[in-house]
Order: structure tokens, then C-alpha cells, then sequence
């Protein structure tokens, strides 16, 4: 009877914290449908890693040490860096650059949109973080899950827990954080602004050259963000090479599917109470919001820039899309509009900022790992 209740009496009050923000992690996946695919993972396990004596973490028992499976999954793939490249190929399968290569002036505003990353790497050394501590910590401003734990797994794997947690949990509030963001900084008139789409078709060279020119010039100017643009690339050519549609449909379907669960289950051995509950947790979770905020701020400031040397104005809303958010960002960009006026269309300008966001915030995470790792 006391070995069936010693879990019972060893568990301690940070663990049942733990359990409680899984359950929250959970329900913040099912009911309000925020990012499931790793929130609902993440957060059973959460619950999992925290049992006290728990058989999917490394233990000894009985004078052995018993390798535990989210441990070995751990090693495999977080500690190398495979699942969160895995789920680039996916990623880089669902994205259609077309309106990016419509408008290639949109990489601008992907560009702009990184930085809050730069902004708060230096708030957080200011607040005593390291500088790969707070590079790690300014890149959950892209809004890029899989290249927060990639950057952060080199530069920082102490702090990769409560930075996942942080990057995913920003990525589903989009809808709630954006619309603030964006109306501290504009007025009605500017959100107002209707810019005239014409639709041109880009060729299918084009498509195909595009990922292949993108991962040269990547690797050129950061040669150690290869691992994330040339798998985020290679995934798009799978798309758009016509060819390859079976693997192209395999990489956004099942392996996506499967990485997804390995991920989100796995990355919770980082969610074990002792390391996750502290005051640096919560630190880190208040400079990813600010990181996430003044990246949307920086691309709307930066569309009210250009403003004042055009004729034709741009709808500043369109630079907070230029964050790494896709589709969300420009879904929320284009209902923004819609509510100020509804005869407003920008949502094709937002999607080539969206997916113009998607390739400035790998980029941006191999500058930083280049800077310092």
C-alpha cells in the first residue's frame, strides 16, 4: 500500500502547478482551438513529466539507470535539431510564394517585421540574460515555433521549455495581440486605406527558380541558417516543381502529422517543474510578448515610413503581417480591414508580407546563430 501511495505523498505543489498549466495548454488547444497540433501534445505532456518517479523520464531504479522514451526522443530529435527541421520541409510544402514573387516589394515589410527580435535581444542582456540567452529569447518574436527551438536548442537548450511554451502560446493569441498592436500605432483613416490588387501570373520557372535563388543567397549572407532555409526551400520545390506531388502532399500531411506529435510530446522533458517554474520563466515569457509586439509595431512603422515617399499609399496594417505567423497574421490583417471597411481588400498584399515573414524569420535565426554561437 505505501508503494501505490508514493506518488501521492512525494508529489510536491510545483508539480501540480505544472499539471495545471498542461490541463491549461490543453484546453487552450481543444476549446479554443489555438495551435492543437502542439499545444494538445504539449500539454498531456506536461502532465506526463511531472508525475513524481514518472517511466518517460530517465531514472534509476533499483541501483540502474532506466532510459526514459520522451528522454530518448528528446536526444534524437530536439537535442539534434531533426524535428523542428523535419517540420520546415512541411511547412515549406504548404506555402505558396506566389504573391510574395507578385509583389517581391513585400520582402521589405518581412524584413522590417524581425525587428522586435534585434530589439528585445538587447532588453533582455540589459535585464542580465546572456547574449545567447537573449537571442534565444528575442527570437520568439518571429512567431515561428519550429526556429524558436532551433535557435534556442543551440544557443540556450536551459532555457528551451518556457521559450517553446512562450513562441506556440503568441503564435495561437495572434487574433488578440495583433489588433492591439497595430491600433496603438495607427489611426482609423490609415486602416482605411484600400490598395488596388491586380493579379499577374508568375511563371513556373519562376516558382521553381525561387527556393533555389533564396537558399544561395541565405547561404551567402548566413551559411549557418542553411539547416532552416534549405529545408523550408526544399520543401516549397517539392511543391512547385510538378514532378514530386506525392511527396510534396506526404511532407504536408504525414510527416508534418508525425513530427508534430514527436514534438509536441517530446519538448515537454523541458516542462518538468524544477526547471520550468521560476522567476526567469516568467521573465522570458513577458520579453517573448514584447519581442512579438514590437515586430508587428516595426513593420507598420515601416509601411508609414514608405508612405511618406509614395503617391500610392499602402495600408500600414500590411507590415504587422510580415511576422512569421502564416496564414493567421494575414487572415487577421485582412478582417481588421474588412471591420474599418468593408468593401477593403488588402489580404493578398498581407499573404506576400505573411510568407515574406516566413522567410526573413529563418533568416533571421541564422544571423543570430552566426552572431553568436
Amino acid at each position: 500500500m505505501e508503494t501505490l501511495l508514493q506518488g501521492i505523498t512525494s508529489i510536491t505543489w510545483q508539480e501540480i502547478v505544472m499539471m495545471l498549466i498542461g490541463g491549461l495548454l490543453m484546453y487552450l488547444g481543444i476549446k479554443k482551438e489555438y495551435e492543437p497540433t502542439l499545444l494538445v501534445p504539449m500539454g498531456l505532456g506536461a502532465i506526463l513529466v511531472n508525475i513524481p518517479g514518472s517511466g518517460v523520464l530517465t531514472q534509476i531504479v533499483g541501483g540502474h539507470q532506466s532510459k526514459g522514451v520522451l528522454d530518448i526522443l528528446f536526444s534524437a530529435g530536439i537535442s539534434t535539431e531533426l524535428f523542428p527541421l523535419l517540420i520546415f520541409i512541411g511547412i515549406g510544402a504548404m506555402i505558396d510564394f506566389g504573391p510574395l514573387l507578385q509583389n517581391p516589394f513585400m520582402l521589405l515589410f518581412g524584413a522590417a517585421a524581425q525587428f522586435g527580435i534585434f530589439f528585445t535581444v538587447i532588453v533582455a542582456v540589459l535585464f542580465g540574460f546572456d547574449i545567447k540567452e537573449a537571442a534565444s529569447i528575442g527570437i520568439i518574436g518571429a512567431a515561428d515555433g519550429p526556429t524558436s527551438i532551433f535557435v534556442s536548442g543551440q544557443l540556450a537548450p536551459k532555457l528551451l521549455g518556457p521559450i517553446t511554451v512562450a513562441a506556440y502560446s503568441y503564435m495561437a493569441l495572434v487574433p488578440i495581440i495583433q489588433p492591439a498592436a497595430i491600433k496603438a500605432v495607427t489611426t482609423k483613416k490609415e486602416r482605411q486605406i484600400r490598395m488596388t490588387y491586380k493579379a499577374e501570373d508568375v511563371s513556373k520557372t519562376v516558382k521553381i527558380l525561387f527556393p533555389i535563388a533564396i537558399t544561395i543567397v541565405a547561404g551567402f549572407i548566413a551559411p549557418i541558417s542553411l539547416p532552416l532555409v534549405g529545408f523550408l526551400m526544399f520543401g516549397n520545390l517539392l511543391r512547385e516543381c510538378g514532378v514530386l506531388d506525392r511527396l510534396s502532399q506526404s511532407a504536408q500531411n504525414e510527416l508534418v502529422n508525425i513530427v508534430s506529435i514527436l514534438l509536441g510530446l517530446t519538448i515537454s522533458v523541458k516542462l518538468v517543474a524544477s526547471q520550468f517554474l521560476n522567476v526567469q520563466t516568467l521573465m522570458i515569457i513577458a520579453f517573448g510578448l514584447v519581442a512579438f509586439v514590437m515586430d508587428s509595431i516595426g513593420g507598420v512603422l515601416f509601411a508609414k515610413l514608405l508612405n511618406l515617399f509614395r503617391k500610392k499609399k499602402i495600408n500600414p496594417m500590411i507590415g504587422a503581417a510580415g511576422i512569421s505567423a502564416f496564414p493567421m497574421s494575414s487572415r487577421v490583417i485582412q478582417r481588421m480591414a474588412t471591420d474599418e471597411d468593408p468593401q477593403n481588400f488588402v489580404l493578398m498584399y498581407a499573404v506576400g508580407a505573411n510568407v515574406s515573414g516566413q522567410i526573413a524569420s529563418v533568416v533571421a535565426g541564422g544571423l543570430l546563430l552566426s552572431f553568436f554561437s
